[in-house]
């Protein structure tokens, strides 16, 4: 995981663009660079993971472009192959690649060729244009803003790199790019090439496949790989096909767990047993969670109730792997949830319902359960990898029938757990494992402490006066004006970088009373929880 900033203007001194830079040291530790000719200034901190010598470190630079980009290309051994004749590469990174593809194909081309997780900004000398993009889910994070003083456009790995620099801040929408003039998109969940004609038992061997792949893909590493493991089905799955995939090495897996009944460490415990990994669990406690809240949502930058609340037993997991141990690549299973049904996702009333809020999930995801993972992982300077975002594995379990996707079968998740019910690639009390929200699976205790510690912190009428306080989005619980408070204090004004509060679709029958995003509370957790 890397940082970084592009502002396409000298209207600032180098000290300035410094300490605006250093906001995002932790992302990229190793080594930093400011390069600042041409009338554009960039700024980069490294976290060494592909060609860990100083010919990998960025901005990368020739006599027609300038390149800053966080992020891993999957697919650079084959575009490199196919740019070789026209360009001499002077490193072994993955993303030097994106300057000869850019000036053989151009920035629309390009960035349709890219399968990756990667935010990155290139500005073209000749033509004197800046563009940037960013991956289809936003795996990895990029702002942009316009100067104070000149207006100028300026790109930066958070928001709070931009703050002391820009007038309005904005996040950069996923599957878009700058084209030196506008936002384009490039690819959005809806929007894939067709639907599938495939039936439940062909669409079960192609995720298969397209899994496994993906995840071998995220094994290339000159630096050393860890996965975090719940015990949950997605996590599960990728630790399986990564111990699979290199028989040869022992893999490294980290749980975390409340001191207080917390319902995952077993399961992680058994997965960990039953691949034969080199497991770690660490253990928190009510003072570990109060007493790192408001450092998670400075690093998160968002008010919401659920992101922050899974945020913090994954961070403080990171803090302790950074801590104890020389890994710097983690992977992890976010993004199954939107593709193939949350609990909240059995009341869907049709298919084409399931599907609308599988694409409506796909897109926010960058504001949610992908900010969590990169905020998380990457202030602890550790590089977070996410198989089940692959770009391929994404558009076709998107094109898939969503009849199939439905539960149907009394048992979520039914198309994915069959994908790997043959081949023993996990205990099947595991694989047919309900789920647990992570928030929750780390001990239920957690989120009573949090709800507890709000009430103690704010009087019925705080609550009743939110709405003069924030017309937009409107705390409706003391926990959510705790955390909308923290983060004003941090980030005043900056509400909108975050649409609404992550919550099941109430609109659907049995779901318009919910008013807490805690599958907990829905009528079907039945045995997730235990």
């Amino acid at each position: 995981m890397c940082g970084f900033l592009a502002i396409d203007s000298n209207e600032f001194d180098l000290k300035t663009f410094d300490e605006a830079l250093a906001k995002c040291q932790d992302r990229g530790p190793d080594m930093t660079r400011v390069f600042d000719e041409r009338g554009v200034t960039f700024g980069f901190n490294r976290l060494a993971i592909m060609d860990l010598t100083d010919s990998g470190m960025q901005p990368f630079e020739t006599l027609d472009c300038t390149l800053v980009c966080n992020g891993e290309i999957y697919n650079y051994p084959e575009l490199k192959k196919n740019l070789e004749t026209d360009y001499e590469f002077t490193s072994s990174s993955d993303c030097e690649v994106l300057i000869p593809l850019y000036r053989k194909y151009g920035i629309e081309t390009m960035v349709k060729m890219l399968d990756g997780e990667f935010s990155f900004v290139l500005y073209d000398h000749l033509s004197k244009t800046i563009y940037a993009a960013r991956d289809i889910i936003g795996i990895r994070p990029m702002f942009y803003g316009f100067t104070k003083k000149d207006g100028k456009i300026a790109f930066a790995s958070t928001g709070k790199n931009l703050l002391d620099l820009c007038r309005e801040i904005h996040p950069f929408l996923p599957g878009h790019y700058y084209d030196g003039e506008k936002i384009v998109a490039y690819h959005e969940p809806d929007l894939t090439p067709k639907m599938s004609t495939d039936d439940f038992e062909t669409a079960t061997h192609k995720i298969h496949d397209l899994l496994v792949e993906s995840v071998d893909q995220r094994l290339a590493s000159d630096a050393p790989v860890g996965y975090l493991l719940s015990g949950g089905l997605d996590s599960s799955l990728v630790c399986s096909i990564a111990a699979r995939l290199q028989p040869d090495t022992k893999i490294r897996t980290f749980a975390i767990g409340m001191d207080q009944n917390p319902i995952d460490l077993k399961y992680a415990r058994e997965v960990a047993d039953y691949l034969g990994t080199d497991h770690t669990e660490f253990i928190m406690t009510r003072e570990d969670v109060l007493g790192v809240l408001r450092e998670v949502i400075y690093t998160l930058e968002t008010w919401d109730i659920t992101t922050i609340r899974a945020s913090i037993g994954m961070y403080i997991l990171c803090k302790k792997i950074h801590e104890t141990t020389d890994l710097k690549v983690i992977l992890t299973g976010e993004c199954s949830d939107e593709l193939f049904g949350y609990k909240y996702t059995d009341f869907a009333p049709s298919p084409e319902e399931f599907q609308k809020e599988a694409a409506k999930r796909l897109r926010e995801l960058y504001m949610y359960d992908v900010l969590r993972a990169d905020r998380c992982i990457s202030a602890n300077s550790l590089e977070g990898r996410v198989p089940f975002a692959d770009r391929e594995f994404v558009d076709y379990v998107m094109s898939v029938d969503p009849d199939l996707k439905m539960n149907h079968y009394h048992k979520g998740k039914y198309l994915l757990r069959k994908a790997f019910e043959e081949g023993d690639w996990l205990p099947r009390d595991i694989l047919m494992r309900e789920k647990a929200a992570f928030s929750d699976a780390v001990g239920h205790s957690m989120v009573d402490d949090l709800k507890e510690y709000a009430e103690s912190k704010y009087s019925d009428e705080d609550l009743a006066k939110a709405g003069e306080k924030y017309p937009y989005r409107t705390p409706f619980t003391k926990e959510s004006l705790l955390y909308r408070d923290i983060f004003e204090e941090f980030y005043p004004g900056k509400a909108d970088w975050i649409k609404d509060y992550w919550m099941p679709n109430r609109s659907w029958k049995s779901l318009g009373s919910v008013t807490d995003p805690s599958a907990r509370v829905l009528s079907n957790y039945g045995a997730s929880g235990e």
